[in-house]
C-alpha cells in the first residue's frame, strides 16, 4: 500500500452504503467459492469472532476476509462475474485498477447488475508465508499461528488478532465483541492479546479486563 491515494474515487453516504451492503454474503458462501484455492485466506473482523464463538452474536453489516496481498489475483479469478472496487479513506475506486490497488488495502466485491457489495477483501502485508501486522510491522507471525478453522473447515483470523484490530476504534460494537469473546479466552490467549495491546495501543482500557 502506498502513502498517496490516486485521484478520483467516489464518496458514498452512510445511507447508500447501508443499502448497498444489504445483501452481504455469509462466511459459508465465500468459503464455497474459494474451496481449493491455493492462496491462504481467512474470515476477519466481527464474523471471525462469531466463527470462534460458534454462533452469530449480532447482526453484521458486511463480511471481511483477509488474504496475503500477493494472493489477491488468485482470489479475484474466482469471481469473474463480479467486480472488485478499491476502497480507502472513505472513497471508492470502481474497477480496482493497478494504481488504486497499490494505494489501498481494502477491496469490495460488487455485483455489477445490482451495484450491491457482497464482501470486503483485506489485502494484507506479508513476507512469503509470514503474516505482517498492518498496525505494527514488527509483529510478524507464521500463517499457521494466525488462522484457525471451524469444525466444517472455514478459516478465520485468531480472535486475539481480531480484537487487536478492533481496539483502535472501540466503537460500541467493538466493545460488545470484546465482552462476548473475553469469557472464552484462556489464560494464554489473554496474555498474548494483552502483550500485543500494550505494544500497539499502550494504556488501552481493555488491558485491565484481560488482567482480571
Amino acid at each position: 500500500m502506498t502513502a498517496t491515494l490516486p485521484p478520483g474515487g467516489i464518496e458514498l453516504g452512510a445511507d447508500e452504503l447501508a443499502a448497498r451492503w444489504a445483501d452481504a454474503w455469509r462466511p459459508e458462501q465465500v468459503a464455497q467459492r474459494l474451496e481449493g484455492v491455493g492462496t491462504t485466506w481467512c474470515v476477519a473482523a466481527g464474523w471471525a469472532l462469531d466463527l470462534f464463538l460458534g454462533r452469530q452474536s449480532r447482526p453484521h453489516g458486511d463480511l471481511e476476509i483477509a488474504v496475503p496481498a500477493a494472493g489477491f489475483p488468485e482470489v479475484r479469478k474466482r469471481f469473474p462475474e463480479y467486480v472488485f472496487d478499491a476502497v480507502g479513506s472513505g472513497r471508492v475506486w470502481p474497477g480496482a485498477g493497478a494504481e488504486a490497488l497499490a494505494a489501498t488495502h481494502q477491496t469490495w466485491l460488487r455485483d455489477p447488475s445490482s451495484g450491491r457489495f457482497l464482501f470486503d477483501v483485506f489485502r494484507e502485508p506479508h513476507a512469503g508465508g509470514t503474516w505482517i501486522c498492518r498496525r505494527d510491522e514488527t509483529l510478524r507471525l507464521p500463517y499457521e499461528a494466525v488462522i484457525e478453522r471451524t469444525a466444517d473447515g472455514i478459516p478465520y483470523l485468531a480472535p486475539e488478532l481480531v480484537l487487536l484490530f478492533k481496539a483502535k476504534a472501540t466503537r460500541p460494537k467493538d466493545r460488545a465483541d470484546f465482552d462476548a469473546v473475553l469469557p472464552l479466552l484462556d489464560r494464554t490467549r489473554r496474555g498474548t492479546l494483552g502483550g500485543w495491546l500494550a505494544r500497539v495501543h499502550p494504556g488501552h482500557p481493555w488491558l485491565a479486563a484481560l488482567a482480571g
